[in-house]
């Protein structure tokens, strides 16, 4: 069963696994656990997604009840009325926090869009993020004597694909777990003496105006237990505090666009 971390007649959200398909395509026909097909089960109710998250990618994942419902909320995804927040580890130390726009050419699926035009142009990208805490362990890694990692919070302000890691890859951080842009030594180091064995990115909380009520709603995702051990490994508990699941917020939270 998947954790319900708010549900209403309108909208379902759940605490997305990492290793999990939102949903099948026509690549993965024979995947046993989807997400869609699991919540449907779960509750009994036909779900409509409206947006998604990587398969390697954890936390809040939002639904709809209807159609009419769904439409309601791609407008606002549309429209980026709504905020995302992810927290991720990344490999090396990054200092401070800033507001990162720099434009990402479309990513194109090998299998998938074999017979899509290959003419790409660069569109914008745009990502905030602040370093939370930095660590350097006595484990030697690859070429380095130490290994230092970072912990970051970040909301986006676009969806490209993959935005996030990429971002962090321009930056020469990439985040831990990366099999598609970071660095296989690194990753399967993190994996060996600290049991980072995923991609470390968890989409941590969405905020948005409830698109019946109208009231502001702040739904939060807890972290499974690679998160947990790697925050207590590194004495970072105190980083990302436990927080109530739903907050219905006293002011509007669109105040600043995002993904």
């Amino acid at each position: 069963m998947l954790e319900i971390l708010y549900q209403d007649e309108w909208l379902v959200a759940v605490n997305k696994p990492s290793g999990w398909l939102v949903h099948r395509s026509w690549l993965d026909r024979d995947e046993k656990v989807v997400v869609m097909q699991t919540v449907r089960d779960q509750i009994g109710q036909h779900v409509f997604t409206v947006h998604r998250l990587d398969r390697p990618t954890s936390g809040v994942l939002l639904m709809a009840l209807s159609s009419e419902v769904a439409h309601l909320l791609s407008q606002q995804f549309e429209q980026h009325q709504i905020q995302k927040t992810y927290h991720a580890v990344l490999r090396g130390w990054l200092d401070g926090s800033a507001t990162l726009d720099y434009p990402l050419l479309e990513e194109l699926d090998k299998i998938a869009d074999k017979f899509a035009s290959q003419e790409r142009t660069a569109q914008p990208a745009v990502t905030d993020y602040c370093s939370l805490a930095q660590v350097e362990m006595p484990v030697a890694i690859s070429r380095y004597d130490s290994a230092r990692y970072t912990l970051v919070e970040m909301s986006p302000h676009t969806g490209r694909k993959h935005q996030l890691r990429r971002h962090m890859v321009h930056l020469r951080h990439p985040i831990i777990g990366d099999s598609a842009h970071g660095d296989l030594r690194q990753n399967r180091g993190a994996a060996q003496h600290f049991g980072m064995n995923r991609l470390m990115l968890h989409a941590s909380a969405l905020s948005l105006t409830h698109p019946v009520t109208g009231e502001p709603l702040v739904i939060r995702a807890g972290l499974d237990r690679v998160w947990q051990g790697m925050l207590q490994q590194f004495g970072w508990q105190d980083q990302i505090p436990e927080v109530p699941r739903v907050e219905f917020a006293d002011e509007a939270v669109q105040d600043k666009p995002t993904e």
